[in-house]
Order: C-alpha cells, then sequence, then structure tokens
C-alpha cells in the first residue's frame, strides 16, 4: 500500500499557484476529474429525471449514480441516501422531522466538542418540542470526549445523540463505535457528524453503528453539496414536511425540489478519484476505497507527527490547544501575543493558507477560552507535503523573528 501524493497532486490545477494549502478542513482543493464530470453533466442533454427520453434517463443515472458512490464511501444503503445543499441544511431539515416525536420530558444529548451544526438545529428543535438539552463535555486539557462524558448524560427519556465524527478544530476523534454500544441501550438514535473525519479515514457506518452519518464534499475533494445515509427502514419512520404532488418514496422525499444533477455528478467523481488515491489490486470500488483511504490516513499521520512537532518545537511563543491520542491532522495554535487575524495575514502574504476564527466549533472556543475568536487552524489534506509544512513553519518562525 503506497501514496504517491506527487501523482495525486498533478490533478489539482490549483495546485500550480505556489499556494499551500492549509485550510482544507474550511474547504480542499478540486481536482481536474470533478470539473470535469460537472461540466459534462451540464452540458449533455438533461432535464428532470425520468425513463423515456435520453435527457431523463440521463438525469436518473446520475442521482442512482451519487446515492451508489456514496454507500460504496461509508459503508451505507444506497437506498438510504441524502441528497443535500450542505450539511447544515441536511441537520436542519432532519432535526425538523426528527423532532416531531419529541414531547415535554424527552432529552437530546449534544457534545460541546462539536461544530454548531450539530447543535444548534438539535438545541432549537428541542425548545419547540419541550424536550431537554443535556450536554457532553470535552476534556480541555487533552481535547478528548470520553465516552463516559455520554453515558453520563443518557436516560431512557433519551430521544437523539448528536456527536461529531472528528472536531473540526481540534481533530478529536471520538470512538464512535463504544459510543453507538452506549448509545443504543437506550431508545435514543446516534446522529454522526463526519464532515471532519470523512476526508481522513475509511468509514463504515455499518460497523460504527451510527443512525445518521453525514458529510459534506467540498471538504472531500468535491463540489459545494453534501448526502446523509441512515437506513430506509428509519427514514421511513419520519415524518417531514414536503409538497403534495412531490413523491412520499424514500429517499426522495427529503430531497426538495429539482436536483443539481452536474453537483452530483462531480460528487461521484470526486469519489471515483478518492478510490485511485492508492491504486492497488482490491476489486469494487468499495474495497478500492477502503485501500485508498488507509493508505492517506498513513500518510496524514506521518506528516502530521512531523508539522506537529515542529510547531510544538517553537513553544513557548506557540500554545496549542487539545492534544487527543487519536486525531485527524489537524493543530490548532496561538501565537504568542500576536493576533490570530494578524498571523493569517502574515502566512497569506507568504502564499500559505491558514485562516483564523472559531471556524463555527464556538462551544469548542469559548470552553478553552479562546472567546469567539478562536485560533489559527491548520490542516492536512492528500495533497499535502512536507515542503508545504516547511512553508508553514518558516513562515511561523519569520513572525516570531527566530
Amino acid at each position: 500500500m503506497s501514496y504517491d501524493v506527487a501523482k495525486v497532486r498533478s490533478h489539482f490545477p490549483s495546485l500550480n499557484t505556489g499556494i499551500a494549502f492549509f485550510d482544507g478542513p474550511g474547504g480542499s482543493q478540486v481536482p481536474d476529474v470533478v470539473g470535469n464530470a460537472i461540466s459534462h453533466a451540464i452540458t449533455q442533454p438533461i432535464s428532470n429525471r425520468g425513463l423515456i427520453t435520453e435527457s431523463e434517463k440521463n438525469a436518473e443515472e446520475i442521482v442512482q449514480s451519487f446515492r451508489s458512490a456514496v454507500a460504496d464511501l461509508i459503508d451505507a444503503d444506497a437506498g438510504g441516501v441524502v441528497y443535500g445543499r450542505s450539511w447544515t441544511q441536511l441537520t436542519y431539515d432532519f432535526s425538523r422531522s426528527i423532532s416531531k416525536q419529541w414531547s415535554t420530558g424527552d432529552e437530546v444529548v449534544v457534545s460541546r466538542l462539536d461544530h454548531d451544526s450539530n447543535i444548534r438545529p438539535w438545541i432549537q428543535a428541542a425548545e419547540r418540542a419541550g424536550a431537554t438539552i443535556r450536554w457532553a463535555e470535552f476534556n480541555h486539557a487533552t481535547g478528548e470526549l470520553p465516552i463516559s462524558a455520554i453515558a453520563d448524560v443518557l436516560s431512557e427519556k433519551t430521544k437523539l445523540v448528536a456527536v461529531t465524527g472528528a472536531g473540526n478544530t481540534l481533530g478529536t476523534r471520538p470512538d464512535l463505535k463504544s459510543i453507538s454500544e452506549v448509545v443504543h441501550q437506550t431508545p435514543a438514535l446516534l446522529y454522526v457528524d463526519g464532515v471532519h473525519l470523512t476526508p481522513h479515514a475509511p468509514i463504515s457506518m455499518k460497523e460504527i453503528g451510527a443512525d445518521f452519518y453525514g458529510f459534506s464534499f467540498y471538504k472531500l475533494m468535491g463540489p459545494h453539496c453534501a448526502a446523509l445515509a441512515a437506513s430506509p427502514e428509519i427514514l421511513q419512520t419520519l415524518n417531514n414536511d414536503k409538497l403534495l404532488p412531490s413523491t412520499n418514496q424514500v429517499p426522495e422525499r427529503f430531497e426538495f425540489g429539482t436536483l443539481p444533477y452536474e453537483l452530483m455528478a462531480g460528487a461521484t467523481a470526486a469519489i471515483d478519484f478518492i478510490s485511485q488515491l492508492a491504486p492497488g489490486s482490491e476489486v469494487g470500488r468499495r474495497a478500492k476505497i477502503v485501500n485508498s483511504m488507509s493508505a492517506l490516513e498513513s500518510y496524514e499521520e506521518g506528516l502530521f507527527a512531523y508539522m506537529e512537532s515542529e510547531i510544538v518545537n517553537l513553544w513557548p511563543n506557540i500554545k496549542t490547544y487539545g492534544h487527543a491520542p487519536v486525531r485527524t491532522p489537524t493543530i490548532y495554535f496561538s501565537v504568542g501575543d500576536i493576533t490570530n487575524l494578524d498571523v493569517y495575514h502574515h502566512l497569506a502574504t507568504l502564499k500559505v493558507n491558514a485562516p483564523a476564527g472559531n471556524f463555527y466549533a464556538l462551544e469548542v472556543s469559548r470552553a478553552l477560552g479562546l472567546g469567539d475568536l478562536g485560533a489559527v487552524r491548520a490542516g492536512l489534506a492528500p495533497y499535502s507535503t512536507k515542503e508545504d509544512v516547511d512553508r508553514l513553519v518558516s513562515g511561523l518562525k519569520t513572525l516570531l523573528n527566530k
């Protein structure tokens, strides 16, 4: 199992600009094959879905290919894959549908480690239903979210537990399988935000035991859209608001209006590209994806160990946050008395993209004493190199006059 980063990089036109991208956690660069797929889909004969005309068949093929590709990526049932404009939009939509079954006295668990898109929709839905929110707290020193943090706030009244697969600022990867086992000792459903986890590791929704799992394609070298998966049986139990003439079939009834076929084609192309990150002898797209993502995970782990050690060596001028033993390749840090915005701007002048902020992980930022301003974040992506890391570290050293 090998990983040829130079070959991977050859597919990204944006890398020819000379920019070192560490902003992947906020949105990755996109390979040429994805752009080509989008262009082809939107310029071929296309119309509303159907099985009669060529253009209808093209649209239908794009939608079914999208569901199949997502199912292969995260080991889900294609019949339960729902397209969404964004992960935030999907979570709001499903929070409204799921919470129709809640009432006064019910409880909902959210994690302080999460992006606000997996917190606020549930809080607002609980308020409407009269349900109570219970908080799972993370360890501020290590950034870990222990299983006990979930277990301690569960009860027979718990209807849903919303938790991240990986914190988008600290990179913390909670033990989802163990969390699932604890959650399912109660009547609760487990809703997993996989936005920051999916780009960095092979995912099996079935092994995790998640009832709902989703992610955003623009963090995954694809276009700006998202997907959520659940079993068709669970989706059948949800009564969502929709137009009267629209289908009541799942998963279609959770998708509103005419779908953007070109984005779905681009998303499928991104998954196919992922399956070829580390070509091997595997047969079938799912097996190829697992092989490629395993190779990528190993590559990123090695590169991140180097990046983290180089940045930590700048202590005491640089403070890092979150040191969980299992993380995505993401580091969150502040630089002495230099403002985060000044660090961000300085690095940008060197064509190094490492933005600053709370990145919508507002609860994390506040819990760490960073207020709403947050810190600087640097994350690796499939196209990151040691040379990129050296440029980042060199930029920090010049800022510190070292």
